[in-house]
């Protein structure tokens, strides 16, 4: 997806959905398939590149002894996003890396999902309303300032 200007990508507004539980980002090697113990996560992703597998799944699914970075919460893009589409990741990338918030960020082929630390998801949530986004917690309620 294109990046756009800062004042562009402010400018844009998201419904923002934060899932349940803390999730993993764990590394496989390179040849690994999609392993057994994600398929009873509520969401998971498995990329594999020449250099390694990534697996991302909630943190309870993910078996001890691997490589894991635990500790992240995940915001899912509200609605179904269009291919021609730009600047949706920049719009909330930009707020946050402006306050040294970093992030890990998932595609599926509706949406996009972004992943935040947990010990900064509240940082992050304030921020991403201040740019115009509509941040809604588990239990449906949403975040007002």
């Amino acid at each position: 997806m294109c990046a756009l200007s800062e004042e562009e990508a402010v400018g844009r507004s998201l419904d923002l959905y934060l899932l349940p539980g803390r999730m993993a980002i764990c590394r496989l090697g390179p040849q690994e398939k999609a392993p057994s113990w994600v398929d009873s996560s509520l969401l998971w992703s498995v990329t594999r590149t020449q250099a390694e597998t990534t697996v991302v799944c909630q943190e309870e699914h993910a078996p001890a002894g691997i490589t894991c970075n635990k500790g992240w919460r995940c915001l899912q893009i509200g609605g179904v996003l269009d291919f021609t589409e730009t600047g949706i990741l920049s719009s909330l990338t930009v707020p946050l890396a402006q306050e040294g918030i970093s992030l890990y960020a998932l595609s599926t082929y509706s949406t996009d999902l972004i992943l935040i630390k947990e010990k900064d998801l509240s940082r992050a949530v304030p921020l991403l309303s201040r740019a115009g986004h509509r941040v809604f917690f588990e239990d449906g309620q949403e975040y007002v300032p």
